[in-house]
């Protein structure tokens, strides 16, 4: 099996995303020039914070022009795609009906903790579109619990049982555009557990699509090391109990 391990190192402390910024000045100066270059194109931007416009800056590796047209791309596309601010359950019946996303917990930085069981993925009338809106529901349902200048957050992403039934490419490839264009640096780390062989099938076709931030937060973890990588970034009491820690899974919709 395929096994991709993350390169990115841990920090062992406890320093917040916020705290991390507030000391870095060629940032400071670049966020500055965004936030000018936006608001006059879209006044609706002054009320962003400066985190916000540092994610997308990084996503563009600090580049101030190609990281101002993400943004604005990424507002026009909120605008649209909820229009009433927030996506309401009714709006994702079908998805939450599959009751396969999962919220509580966080790792040792704070970051809040989502688990995802493949196996109960099934396409259904609602379509790629109610996908989309299931995606963006969850979210902002990960964003309201994250601590005052938190930004990321982490996924367990749970394949055991899965079969060609669950497979999905149209709404793999609609998950990881909306993560990639319109959520940049939220994602820290997507743990991918008891990954069956016939998934690869499917991962290959959607591996081209992953940009290169993205694939250095995936990592597969074999069914021997599960508990362990796990623990070395979450805390016993945080973890989910079916997978030796102490917390029973939490649906989402009922955060």
């Amino acid at each position: 099996m395929m096994m991709m391990m993350s390169s990115d190192s841990m920090d062992c402390s406890m320093e917040t995303e916020e705290e991390s910024f507030k000391g870095n000045e060629i940032e400071k100066t670049k966020i500055s020039l965004m936030r000018t270059l936006v608001e006059t194109q879209d006044p609706s931007s002054k009320e962003v914070d400066d985190l916000t416009f540092r994610r997308f800056l990084r996503a563009r590796d600090l580049d101030v022009e190609k990281a101002s047209a993400m943004f604005l791309k990424y507002l026009k596309w909120r605008r649209n795609f909820v229009p009433n601010g927030s996506i309401s359950p009714s709006e994702v019946a079908h998805e939450i009906e599959q009751n396969k996303m999962f919220l509580q917990g966080s790792d040792k930085k704070g970051r809040p903790i989502a688990v995802v069981l493949g196996a109960r993925h099934f396409q259904h009338k609602g379509g790629a579109e109610e996908f989309k809106r299931f995606i963006v529901y969850t979210f902002d349902k990960i964003f309201a619990r994250m601590l005052p200048g938190q930004e990321k957050f982490v996924v367990i992403g749970d394949l055991e049982g899965w079969g060609y039934a669950n497979s999905d490419i149209r709404a793999y490839l609609a998950a990881l555009s909306l993560v990639q264009d319109y959520y940049p640096e939220r994602l820290e780390k997507l743990f991918i557990v008891h990954a069956p062989y016939i998934f690869m099938t499917a991962w290959k076709i959607v591996y081209p699509f992953i940009d290169n931030k993205t694939r250095k937060k995936i990592v597969f973890v074999g069914n021997k090391t599960l508990k362990s990588t796990l623990l070395d970034e979450i805390d016993e009491s945080q973890l989910p109990e079916t997978y030796g820690g102490k917390l029973p899974l939490v649906p989402i919709h009922d955060c």
